[in-house]
């Protein structure tokens, strides 16, 4: 017997069933009480509302955890790759040892773009934000691999998926390389995904680019991280935007574009930009102060969903410390600030009281300054890196019998009915 709850509506009564998942709360099945009823639900947000069914990935806020297909975050970002990582989240296992070299050597051997897409670049102008460029050149993907955009064929579905997790890595350089004023560097099919990244970003023709271990096991690290992360703003935007039946070049330039705002994906610009405003170990005590005294905001630290430390952040955490210490910082104030403000955020009983724990954002940002990246990138890495996230949840939801197309419904509060006055009457 399902279990039910009772909605009560004046003299009138409603069951709804409570649906149960492997793990997490319980969910009310509100999707007749419209019919039934002729009430909405109001939930600013979707808060408090699960939007879709999904097998994907898992968070429990409170006590700090995040599930891969069942797999913790510091478990795959410790032992795994982030192509392993891609195949997890589409596929729902992890590979075997012959599937994962003829996955690794599929996204490899496709990480080239159409020769005709790199005069795609030159529309824009060079001071163009890199995040522009992503919007626009992954939505023109479609005018270029218009073979594998047929929804409703799931080898095509496979291929998109496919191309995208390839080609994102060469956009992303060469937007990067565009705003810089640099020559594209083309991927080879020698180096690893990240490597290879790394390679397109900061090689150039007057020397030969040398690798460095300690910063690709980094930026691997970083992609794995941002690799999926439930229901968020992006997500459900990809989701929403693939219910109408909308290929897959559309929905992640969507998904996209929504990352682009501060309060998602630019979070980490943002932690950066407030350590250049804080600008010098000295201070730190005063800004630290007005952030108590609500002058100032703390950027990078707490996090909406975790009330608990991110456990992306311990991972991130470390990574940084890694790169930091193979680097060296003495010659870069921010991340001394950077450094100084993360030990008083850990030891001072105001934040540890308010759980306002150094997130992710804080982390990645002055790991990714440390290796060369300017700010306005920090967000192009995040899209880089969610792909695979966004694709597999797009992907899911095709699979989904349930799938309908996404329609809100809203509390209306404007003017009702009233007739048309002509202007010499008004």
């Amino acid at each position: 017997m399902t279990d039910k709850a009772t909605l009560t509506i004046g003299d009138k009564s409603y069951d709804l069933p409570i649906l149960k998942g492997s793990t997490g709360p319980d969910v009310l099945d509100i999707r007749k009480v419209y019919a039934e009823s002729d009430h909405f639900t109001f939930d600013p947000g979707f808060t408090s509302t699960a939007s879709c069914e999904s097998k994907i990935t898992y968070i429990d806020g409170d006590a700090g955890v995040l599930l891969h297909r069942g797999y913790p975050i510091d478990q795959l970002a410790e032992k795994s790759s982030f192509l392993e990582v891609c195949y997890l989240l589409l596929n729902g296992e992890l590979p075997k040892a012959d599937e994962f070299a003829k996955f690794e050597h599929n996204i490899t051997y496709h990480t080239m773009l159409h020769a005709q897409f790199d005069r795609f670049f030159e529309g824009f102008r060079r001071d163009a934000h890199p995040m522009a460029v992503m919007t626009g050149a992954v939505g023109a993907l479609s005018a270029f691999y218009s073979d594998s955009i047929n929804v409703d064929d799931p080898r095509e579905r496979e291929i998109s998926a496919h191309r995208l997790i390839a080609k994102m890595p060469t956009i992303a350089a060469r937007a990067y390389k565009y705003t810089v004023g640099q020559p594209f560097v083309s991927p080879r099919n020698d180096l690893s995904y990240s490597e290879n990244f790394l390679r397109m970003c900061f090689a150039v023709p007057a020397e030969d680019w040398k690798p460095n271990p300690v910063l690709t096991r980094a930026m691997d690290r970083i992609f794995i991280l941002h690799a999926d992360h439930e229901q968020n703003a992006s997500t459900s935007t990809v989701r929403l935007a693939g219910s109408s039946g909308a290929h897959p070049f559309a929905c992640i330039a969507a998904g996209i574009a929504c990352l682009w705002g501060p309060s998602h994906g630019g979070a980490n610009q943002e932690a950066l930009e407030m350590l250049e405003t804080i600008g010098s170990v000295d201070n730190i005590k005063d800004y630290v102060q007005g952030v108590k005294d609500r002058k100032y905001k703390l950027m990078g630290f707490g996090h909406r969903v975790y009330k608990n430390f991110d456990p992306r952040a311990k991972v991130m955490q470390k990574t940084a410390h890694e790169v930091l210490g193979q680097l060296g910082h003495n010659n870069d104030p921010l991340l001394n600030v950077a450094q100084e403000l993360e030990k008083v955020a850990l030891n001072d009983p105001y934040f540890v009281d308010r759980k306002l724990y150094p997130n992710i954002d804080f982390y990645s940002g002055i790991t990714l300054r440390a290796m060369g990246f300017p700010t306005n990138m920090f967000t192009v890495l995040f899209a880089l890196a969610r792909t695979v996230g966004w694709i597999s949840q797009w992907k899911e939801m095709f699979e989904d019998p349930t799938r309908k197309i996404g329609r809100p419904r809203q509390l209306y509060t404007g003017a009702t009915h009233r007739d048309y006055v002509p202007v010499e009457s008004r």
